[in-house]
Formats: structure tokens, C-alpha cells, sequence
């Protein structure tokens, strides 16, 4: 017997495993995904993925920010290259349908519903504040336009923000219960009449 490869660590693809990892949390949330899980979806042993993750809290944040970069930056793409709060927004809830219907992926956002049903205070908090950042940002860019006189200084931003971030919890829930893009897309029509400031 060899002993040459004994205890060394087991070499693998890290981002390739770190992409199945996002995909399990993605479909199951990240009180469903054991160890286990993640093990046996990257093909590698628990040492492995202590040494190169950390924990399964490091490892989940690790995942929600490569599923930012990957899949929730159109959100901060529409909100830099619109010219107005209102194209941005109508942008976003349009983009949306289609992100959150991505034959190739789960369906709908990580952030929102990875969470459900969490016992962890500190994974709840952590997808929480992730989701009030967006409405924060959404905030900010509707009240530049409310000082620029671009909108009516009778508009409240946080409530308009607020009704933008629930339609996308909303939007993404449906397509997790098996909203087709089509049907998302007549949502965000009717959302966005709605929206009208």
C-alpha cells in the first residue's frame, strides 16, 4: 500500500464546489442543507470542506456572495445605469421575472428564500439585512430623484421602495411554487402600474 498520498488534503475544483454548494442551498434554504448534503453534492470529504470553507455559516456566506455576483447584480446594474428611479425600477421588476425563472437554475432568489425556516439568528439576520440593503438602495435612488424635483416631493421613498423590495419577495416566492416567466412578467406589469409615482 502507497503511502505517498496519505494525509494529504484532497485536491479539487474549489469554485466548481462552491457552485454546488450554492445550487443545494439555493434549492433547499440553509436549515434543510446538512453537511452531509454539501459533502456528498461537491464530492469531497468533511475535512476538506472545513479546510477550505470553514464552517457551514463561512461556507454560506462564501455561496450568497457568489450568487450576488453571479445572479442578484442586476439589481445593482439597473439602479447605476438608469437614468431615473423610475426606469430603474421598471428595469428591475422586468429583469426579475426572468432571473427568478432561469431554466438552468432554482428558481427564484437565494436571498430571500434561503432563510425560510432558519433556527439560526445569525443566518436570519445576515439574509435580513441583505434584503433591507437593497430597499435601502432603492430608498436612496428614489428620494435623489424626489431633491432633483424628478418626482413629486409628496412621495414617500421608503414606501415606494418597500412596495418594490415585497414585489420581489413576492415574485420570487411564485416562481418557487412554479410561476412560469410569462406569468411573473404579467405581474410585474400590473406591479409596475402600481409603482407609478
Amino acid at each position: 500500500m502507497s503511502t505517498t498520498t496519505r494525509g494529504r488534503p484532497r485536491s479539487f475544483d474549489r469554485d466548481a464546489a462552491l457552485e454546488k454548494a450554492m445550487r443545494l442551498f439555493w434549492e433547499r434554504g440553509y436549515e434543510a442543507t446538512s453537511i452531509g448534503d454539501l459533502t456528498a453534492a461537491m464530492g469531497i470529504g468533511a475535512p476538506s470542506l472545513y479546510a477550505a470553507f470553514g464552517d457551514k455559516k463561512t461556507l454560506f456566506a462564501e455561496v450568497v456572495a457568489k450568487f450576488g455576483a453571479r445572479y442578484g447584480g442586476f439589481v445593482t446594474r439597473a439602479l447605476a445605469e438608469e437614468g431615473t428611479a423610475d426606469a430603474a425600477v421598471r428595469r428591475i421588476l422586468r429583469e426579475a421575472a426572468v432571473e427568478y425563472t432561469r431554466p438552468e437554475c432554482p428558481h427564484g432568489c437565494l436571498v430571500i428564500s434561503a432563510g425560510v425556516n432558519t433556527t439560526s439568528a445569525e443566518i436570519a439576520d445576515f439574509l435580513r439585512d441583505l434584503r433591507n440593503r437593497n430597499i435601502d438602495a432603492f430608498a436612496a435612488r428614489i428620494q435623489a430623484d424626489i431633491d432633483a424635483g424628478v418626482l413629486s416631493h409628496h412621495l414617500d421613498a421608503r414606501t415606494l421602495a418597500r412596495y418594490v423590495g415585497t414585489v420581489m419577495q413576492g415574485m420570487s416566492q411564485a416562481a418557487r411554487d412554479g410561476a412560469s416567466r410569462a406569468e411573473l412578467q404579467r405581474v410585474a406589469e400590473l406591479a409596475l402600474r402600481g409603482w407609478e409615482p
